[in-house]
């Protein structure tokens, strides 16, 4: 058994109520902007060529970034597929790697669609990689 009471919250100074309540609003705007991003790009997912992927990608991290909740079910998510989700993860960090992160796209997409002999990229980067040795 505890001893120890809790005592009631202090009634905070007019600025400090209105700065929590300023950081609340804020918090709600960037979540609401993060869904109409995400609803805007699977709006334009069915557009020729890849525009609702990123969109899509852009409107989950502003979400991400406000929400306790979302970062859960993120985590979760990721431990259930990590390969999945690691060009994601690596989007998402403070200094992202968008380039890597494309190449290596453009890597699987043609693996997963292409026949050995027709892989264009695969092909390129082993005459890049010649030329510079």
């Amino acid at each position: 058994m505890s001893l120890v009471l809790t005592m009631p919250r202090a009634f905070t100074s007019a600025d400090e109520a209105a700065r929590i309540l300023l950081a609340r609003v804020t918090r709600w705007a960037f979540m609401g902007l993060g869904v109409v991003i995400v609803l805007a790009g699977i709006a334009i997912a069915p557009l020729p060529g890849p525009g609702g992927i990123p969109v899509i990608v852009v409107g989950l991290m502003i979400i991400m970034r406000n929400s306790f909740w979302a970062k859960r079910q993120f985590v979760r998510f990721q431990k259930a597929h990590p390969k999945t989700l690691f060009p994601i993860r690596r989007l998402l960090r403070r200094e992202p790697e968008v380039l890597p992160v494309f190449w290596q796209s453009i890597l699987r997409m043609e693996r997963v669609v292409l026949s050995k002999e027709r892989r264009f990229a695969r092909n390129l980067r082993r005459r890049f990689r010649k030329a510079r040795a």
